[in-house]
């Protein structure tokens, strides 16, 4: 597997994945890597931290999960000791379901049902989730602020926030809920009301200056987002 490595801001690092163009984000701590989503395959996440222990020279020790589809959460079976992090609600969701929802989605989108199906059961771990705001510490000065944007996109949407340091603007992990590289996705499992108050929340979260890392595309601005989520508004007709 060939990805690049793209630095964000100082130690946040983010990778655009081959085939179906997903974000995987890394920020660096003192001990250990805060993962932002793990790819779509148990494969290909140990893969990606791999190269993440030989540029930041230590191992993926947590992982956060913006959203419950295939190509941002199977990689999470990569990583059995890594403590998991995904928004109020998601453990039950995988747990009524979810976990072969996302086998079946994974086979429709072309992607090996038997290694999907291999992956899903690591899913069924403890959950650390996020009701609201949750600052990770992530030592040497580091923390990480994940927020429940609530369903959007997905029925569990979360965003992670890191300050960059060294004078560089904040970066924000959106996942799905912001799309560069296509029109955004609203699937079965969307809430497409409740999309624009979701990005409306995610730039209070980020502010003008953010640069906003989306679950498929380039890096965008506030003014990216905002645009979006003006397009969505009137795309879902939902006034708020």
């Amino acid at each position: 597997m060939e990805t690049s490595w793209e630095e964000v801001a100082p130690g946040v690092l983010r990778v655009r994945l081959p085939g179906w163009d997903e974000t995987v984000g890394a920020i660096a701590g003192a001990d250990g890597v805060l993962m932002v989503d793990a790819g779509p395959a148990r494969a290909t996440a140990a893969g990606l931290a791999g190269q993440l222990r030989a540029l930041l020279g230590a191992p993926v020790t947590r992982v956060a999960i913006t959203h419950p589809h295939f190509d941002h959460i199977l990689g999470l079976a990569a990583f059995p000791s890594a403590e998991a992090y995904g928004a109020a609600g998601l453990g039950a969701h995988l747990a009524g379901g979810g976990r072969e929802a996302l086998v079946a989605d994974a086979a429709r989108h072309g992607a090996d049902e038997r290694a999907a199906a291999a992956d899903a059961p690591a899913l069924t771990r403890v959950w650390h989730e996020v009701d609201g705001r949750l600052a990770v510490e992530l030592g040497a000065g580091r923390r990480a602020v994940l927020t429940d944007l609530g369903a959007a996109h997905s029925p569990h949407d979360l965003a992670v926030l890191v300050r960059g340091g060294d004078g560089a603007p904040p970066v924000v992990f959106c996942g799905d809920l912001v799309e560069e590289s296509g029109e955004p996705q609203a699937g079965p499992d969307a809430a497409p009301a409740r999309w624009p108050a979701a990005l409306d929340r995610l730039l209070a979260l980020g502010g003008p200056d953010a640069r906003y890392v989306p679950g498929h595309g380039a890096v965008v601005d506030a003014a990216f987002v905002l645009a979006q989520r003006e397009a969505l508004a009137r795309r879902f007709d939902a006034s708020s």
